[in-house]
């Protein structure tokens, strides 16, 4: 049901588009409903236990965080923003952007990863997160005028990473003895592209109304998810 539920919500993104054709203003308020939702899980549920349940000294916990922030921040400069829902890239015809590519299945690989120790929070914050980038995504790849079957290997591929890290998480035993390690490797991440998702998408730095329901809808809906 997992693998099933991660690949769903980027056909679900997918279909969004194909069928509906949202515009800007919608793909943010999703988008910062995902961020809050997401930043709020990372800061109630993992960051709680990743330093309360583990024999690991809390600095070398707060390094493999800051760590965290460094390699997103490294898979940002070949993804262009992608994760958090802004291509800052212009692509020319029937050229696949490759690093796009490989920078975005690392960043969901990695991201599936502690889904194996985290359970259905990690899960749920992570397909609602996964939407509104696969939006942005298609949006990208359609506007890009890239052939029906690049776009489909783009987001099959996509769609499969994040699956395939909770598999090898689940069977490879090194994910197991440093769960501690890369689950805060993990906050790092979550953190940069939560805050960045945020953050980029005010606009002159003004109160938005629309914005700001969106975010407090993500929190309240994580507090009650995790207060179930």
């Amino acid at each position: 049901m997992t693998y099933t539920l991660l690949i769903a919500s980027v056909i679900i993104g997918a279909l969004i588009v194909l069928f509906f054709k949202p515009n800007t203003k919608f793909t943010r308020l999703l988008l910062s409903f995902s961020g809050a939702y997401l930043l709020s899980v990372t800061i109630l549920h993992l960051l709680p236990e990743v330093y309360e349940h583990t024999d690991v000294d809390s600095k070398k916990v707060g390094i493999f965080i800051l760590i965290g922030i460094l390699l997103q921040s490294i898979l940002e400069s070949f993804s262009k923003g992608a994760e958090h829902g802004h291509i800052h890239i212009h692509s020319e015809e029937n050229k696949f952007p490759y690093l796009l590519f490989i920078s975005l299945c690392i960043h969901a690989f990695s991201e599936g990863i502690p889904i194996h120790h985290e359970g259905d929070d990690l899960l749920w914050a992570i397909i609602v997160h996964k939407i509104p980038i696969a939006i942005v995504l298609t949006t990208f790849l359609i506007h890009a005028k890239y052939s029906k079957t690049k776009i489909l290997v783009f987001l099959a591929g996509f769609a499969l990473m994040s699956p395939l890290g909770v598999f090898i998480a689940d069977k490879v035993v090194f994910f197991t003895d440093y769960s501690t390690e890369v689950t805060a490797l993990i906050i790092g991440v979550f953190l940069h592209i939560s805050t960045i998702i945020l953050f980029e998408s005010s606009e002159n730095h003004k109160f938005n109304i629309q914005k700001f329901t969106a975010i407090l809808l993500g929190i309240l809906l994580t507090i009650a998810t995790l207060l179930h």
